[in-house]
């Protein structure tokens, strides 16, 4: 399944495709409309959001398991956290301002051991790092749409789903939709069936990385501001 860039240290959360195609079934939710057809509906209704939630986890094949907790909104204002090969970083932006705290373990995998890497370390801890957002490595959460766009990227994917039972994801009422791979991967996706057709969760099992993506907070203010100056440092500075 697609994945999504979430940081400079390269830690990525392997996500389910957002949408499926084809198939029948006989649940009551969206009655008289066919899989790809709730779908579809799913996928716009989502995309047209003025902003939500996205959080997950997947397993990478070498048993790492990594994660993400953001908000992001289409006025490009962020707020989150990652984790990932044994690190943890928040990160924030505020239109073309972007900023990332990392322990120590995150400025050891971004670093990689280059001269100073420990003098930097000091200098950064509990810290915001300025970074451009076309280059913090997290433009793929902090760009709503993009983020969205990767999730629904390729389109083969939308084949042969079907309508599974009604359930609930997080109090919400939620039709399943399910898909088979050949390669024995398992897709399911939960589409709210109250209100907007929101995407709820997307889980993918048995793959080389098994994936949960929870979507919610949808349309709600994204609390994004930009740290204190004083607890801003700019890395290219650091250590100079």
């Amino acid at each position: 399944m697609k994945k999504v860039i979430l940081a400079a240290v390269s830690v990525s959360l392997g996500a389910a495709a957002l949408v499926g195609c084809g198939g029948e079934g006989s649940d009551e939710a969206f009655e008289g409309k066919s899989a790809d057809t709730i779908a579809a509906d799913a996928v716009k209704a989502t995309r047209d959001a003025k902003s939500l939630r996205i959080a997950g986890k997947a397993k990478q094949p070498d048993g790492n398991e990594i994660g993400l907790d953001f908000h992001v909104d289409d006025q490009d204002h962020c707020t989150g956290t990652m984790t990932g090969q044994g690190a943890k970083a928040d990160v924030v932006q505020v239109g073309q301002k972007a900023y990332v705290r990392g322990d120590e373990k995150f400025w050891q995998n971004t670093l990689k051991g280059k001269p100073g890497t420990e003098k930097v370390i000091e200098q950064v801890q509990g810290k915001w790092v300025a970074s451009d957002p076309a280059q913090s490595g997290t433009e793929g959460m902090c760009d709503k749409q993009a983020a969205l766009a990767m999730l629904d990227s390729d389109k083969s994917e939308r084949k042969g789903m079907k309508k599974g039972d009604t359930t609930e994801v997080d109090g919400k009422p939620a039709l399943v939709l399910e898909k088979n791979q050949k390669s024995g991967e398992k897709i399911t996706l939960y589409v709210a069936t109250e209100g907007e057709p929101y995407i709820l969760k997307a889980v993918s099992e048995g793959g080389e990385a098994p994936s949960e993506t929870v979507l919610s907070d949808y349309n709600k203010k994204v609390d994004a501001q930009e740290p204190a100056a004083g607890d801003v440092v700019d890395l290219k500075k650091v250590g100079a």
